[in-house]
């Protein structure tokens, strides 16, 4: 039996605003999304209790909050809180798989603190977060990362929710459907329409039932019901893409104004690829319409590549691939396919490599 921990900030980005500033403590403030076509990439509580919440417009989050401050993000700062935070996470166990810049799974069934508890070594890391960094943590914790993730907001903010293993096929019967992790918006809609409000609900169906109606996800859905769900820690988590994107202040028509657009993203690429240390083999342009409509083009090539020329070259042919159906909102371009991915089996054969999978006893 596992024991896992899923530890997620609180607001991080505007509560490092708020730390760091403390005139901003206390009131509604949002990170990003003061232009007209800006978006809120994070808001304080006090701007939730207006309705505020990232990926919002500016404009809309304005509307719900007219004392709303915005900040501008400073992701340099936020990088280097996320890092100290991290630093008290190996302290306990090497097993650490980050999400993001604020969410990461610890797996502490073994640690290094010989404690068997993971409930109190969550407490213990939400005290030296707050006492190193002066922010405030929630944690899960439970038998697999599924539970943990989703026992992480149930006492938000700054606290935690420990979900026993005897407790596990409970807490799951008597879950919304919407707080299941992977059930999204439209997914739930979905499943309200198809008599499915909670985890009962859900668990009365059989997976071919599932299948059915969701596809691929069915089977997911089916095991995580069951507090079934296998995937391990990893805490070598690869990148998978690398990109930027711009959202205009006025819609763009002109293909030419686009290149020039395209030009300056290609260089943000180029910077991130370089830090990054990756190269990679697939481009991917991506375009929102006027009217919100979104399009991906993708053009995948034999090498890897990493300068901003032979991205953008790329871009150009996917921009030009087919005429534009209306004026363009944003505008981004994404690398994948990078060479940190895992080899297939096919290229394992042709190298002749031998690969060994280390495995852990618990």
């Amino acid at each position: 039996m596992r024991k896992i921990i899923h530890i997620d900030m609180d607001a991080f980005y505007a509560s490092v605003e708020q730390h760091d500033n403390p005139e901003l403590r206390g009131k509604p403030i949002a990170v990003g999304g003061s232009s007209q076509r800006g978006v809120v990439s994070a808001a304080s509580y006090e701007a939730r209790k207006f309705g505020v919440r990232s990926a919002m417009s500016g404009v809309i989050a304005r509307r719900n909050c007219p004392e709303l401050i915005f900040v501008k993000p400073r992701f340099e700062r936020y990088r280097e809180v996320s890092l100290q935070i991290r630093s008290i996470f190996f302290e306990y166990t090497d097993l650490v798989e980050p999400l993001s810049l604020d969410e990461a799974y610890l797996d502490v069934t073994e640690n290094k603190m010989g404690n068997p508890s993971a409930t109190m070594i969550a407490r213990e890391i939400r005290d030296k977060i707050r006492e190193k960094t002066g922010l405030n943590a929630s944690a899960g914790i439970s038998i697999n990362k599924f539970i943990a993730k989703v026992a992480s907001d149930i006492n938000k903010p700054n606290g935690q929710k420990t979900v026993n293993p005897e407790e596990v096929l409970e807490f799951l019967e008597q879950l919304e459907i919407r707080k299941f992790y992977g059930v999204g918006k439209v997914t739930a809609e979905k499943m309200y329409r198809l008599g499915i409000f909670t985890g009962k609900d859900l668990k009365s169906k059989s997976e071919e039932y599932l299948a059915d109606h969701f596809g691929k996800h069915g089977p997911y859905y089916y095991n995580v019901v069951r507090g079934i769900h296998e995937s391990e820690v990893k805490p070598n988590r690869m990148r998978k893409s690398l990109g930027a994107e711009r959202t205009f202040s006025e819609n763009i028509s002109s293909e030419v104004f686009m290149l020039e657009k395209l030009t300056n993203i290609a260089e943000e690429i180029e910077r991130r690829l370089q830090k990054s240390k990756v190269a990679g083999k697939t481009v991917t342009l991506k375009i929102k319409y006027s009217d919100f409509t979104l399009q991906t083009r993708s053009k995948t090539i034999s090498y890897f590549i990493s300068s901003k020329d032979l991205i953008l070259e790329m871009a150009k042919d996917l921009l030009y691939q087919e005429k534009m159906k209306d004026s363009v909102r944003l505008l981004g371009i994404s690398l994948s396919n990078l060479n940190t991915d895992k080899p297939s089996v096919k290229e394992k054969e042709e190298k002749k490599e031998v690969v060994v999978q280390l495995k852990f006893d618990f």
